[in-house]
């Protein structure tokens, strides 16, 4: 348990010297950005507009259990009215002097998305996708979420706007800052573009993501293989906990798992139960270099699911690899450079193909995705030597994976030898 305890702290203390302060070297100007825009007042309420943007290159948010927006009401405010999302909950409304209840009188509402199907009178543009927020390069289209709500107050007289602090994105690992004024205000298209209104007033909070505020332990691990060596390098030992930490779950080979209760949340996910491994890692990639050409080289990726409930959708794998800017053929998966403009295109985005193997399922015979790459050997920089075509990072679902030390990748016969001598 010691040598657990220490490198469990080791891995938080690494991801901390970015991660704490939302900075992501491999999508550095990647966030939330919440957009707040007031479309009309009236002396007792007001509209308000609000967007939702992944600004985000590979990071996504899933369901379960899907986005969640909170904030904090400077006064006596109340969701009169809402389409597009939902309160979670109402709260007490008693004291509202007259008129229909309202949708919620909490000092902290949380708002969550609508299901797919929600009534037509209850959508609004990009709404009713289950919480889900794909990433900016996997689909850009379904990265964005709105919803518009009437606000008034509970007093029953006239009161002056006061825009909301204390944002929360309700996805693990986020932090929001506060609120910044926009100038201009947001532009709005009517008439197919003939014609353009304005918002009255227009602010947006920004929000980052880190790993360390997510989770303190790692999530997936890299295992590594070759054509030129017979070891196969596993994941590290307790990579992401061990058998006999206190609170650890896992499913032995050949048991059945338990029978799942049903959840009174039905946004919240399965516990986390993992098949019974070295690692206990709920993700496990293995990066197989498979053939060796005269101007190309053969990679292959294998992508498997250890978690006894969940299914992973619209899953992606980050790579961090100098050969990917040579990228010859991907089969199976889809494939996009990460800085395509920067001077080193050396990281790359992986995805399954849309209704082909875009689900990761659950532990079981299908519960492994895979596919391999042909990628060019560039002069002066390619070599098998000293473990240069195995990654410098990888990445499942926006989570850093665990390697293992360098020391220990494969190896050519030449420096296995050097080494017995």
């Amino acid at each position: 348990m010691g040598f657990v305890t220490i490198f469990m702290v080791m891995f938080c203390l690494m991801i901390t010297s970015y991660s704490s302060t939302g900075y992501d070297p491999l999508d550095p100007n990647g966030n939330i950005t919440i957009r707040w825009d007031i479309l009309q007042t009236n002396p007792n309420d007001y509209e308000a507009l609000v967007t939702i943007y992944n600004y985000q290159l590979y990071r996504h948010i899933e369901w379960p259990p899907g986005w969640s927006l909170s904030w904090e009401w400077p006064d006596k405010e109340v969701i009169n009215h809402i389409a597009g999302a939902e309160a979670k909950e109402q709260g007490v409304c008693n004291q509202t002097l007259g008129g229909q209840i309202p949708h919620c009188c909490l000092k902290n509402p949380v708002i969550i998305d609508l299901r797919p199907g929600a009534p037509y009178n209850k959508q609004v543009t990009n709404c009713c996708k289950g919480g889900v927020l794909s990433s900016m390069m996997q689909d850009p289209s379904n990265a964005v979420a709105m919803f518009q709500m009437n606000i008034g107050n509970n007093r029953g007289s006239t009161f002056k706007f006061k825009l909301p602090r204390r944002f929360r994105f309700g996805s693990p690992g986020y932090t929001c800052g506060d609120p910044e004024s926009v100038y201009p205000p947001t532009k709005f298209a009517d008439d197919g573009g003939r014609r353009w209104t304005s918002a009255i007033k227009t602010w947006k909070v920004t929000c980052t993501f880190s790993q360390f505020h997510a989770s303190c332990t790692p999530t997936c691990c890299v295992s590594l293989s070759a054509f030129y060596d017979p070891t196969i390098v596993s994941c590290p030992v307790c990579s992401c906990g061990c058998h006999d930490q206190p609170g650890s779950k896992c499913l032995k080979p050949g048991k059945l798992p338990p029978i799942l209760k049903e959840q009174k949340d039905p946004d919240k996910g399965p516990p986390l139960i993992v098949t019974c491994t070295r690692h206990m890692c709920p993700v496990h990639v293995h990066w197989h270099v498979k053939e060796s050409y005269r101007e190309y080289w053969r990679l292959k990726i294998t992508i498997s699911n250890l978690d006894v409930y969940k299914n992973y959708s619209q899953w992606n794998l980050a790579v961090k690899h100098p050969n990917l800017k040579s990228v010859a053929q991907v089969f199976s998966f889809n494939y996009q450079s990460l800085n395509q403009t920067g001077p080193f295109n050396d990281t790359g985005l992986f995805w399954g193909v849309r209704y082909y193997n875009d689900m990761l399922l659950k532990l079981g015979p299908d519960g492994n995705v895979q596919t391999e790459l042909i990628l060019r050997k560039d002069k002066g920089d390619f070599t098998f030597s000293d473990g240069w075509v195995f990654p410098r990072r990888v990445y499942f679902n926006g989570h850093e994976c665990v390697m293992p030390p360098p020391v220990q990748f494969p190896r050519l016969p030449t420096e296995r030898t050097q080494d017995d001598h």
